[in-house]
C-alpha cells in the first residue's frame, strides 16, 4: 500500500516516470502528485481516491509496495 511521499517518489524513480506522466495516467493534476510527494517520510494526506489512483497506475507499471517496519518499493518479479 502506498503510504508515504518518499515511497511515491521512489516508485516513480524506479520505473523512470516523471510527475507529469503519473498525473496524466492517474487523471490528476500534477500539483496533487507534488503535494503527495511533499509529505516526505510522513503519511500522504488528501483524498484516498487520489492515493488509490496513483497506486493503481504504479502497480500497473510493475511496482510492488512494501509496508513492513519501513515502507518501501520494488519491482514485481516476472
Amino acid at each position: 500500500m502506498l503510504t508515504t511521499g518518499n515511497q511515491l517518489k521512489a516508485a516513480r524513480a524506479l520505473i523512470g516516470m516523471n510527475q507529469g506522466a503519473l498525473a496524466k495516467l492517474a487523471n490528476l493534476n500534477i500539483n496533487t502528485i507534488q503535494n503527495m510527494e511533499g509529505a516526505g517520510a510522513g503519511p500522504i494526506a488528501g483524498r484516498a481516491a487520489n492515493v488509490h489512483a496513483v497506486q493503481a497506475v504504479l502497480e500497473g507499471a510493475g511496482i510492488e509496495f512494501l509496508n513492513g517496519d519501513r515502507p518501501g518499493v520494488r519491482l514485481k518479479n516476472g
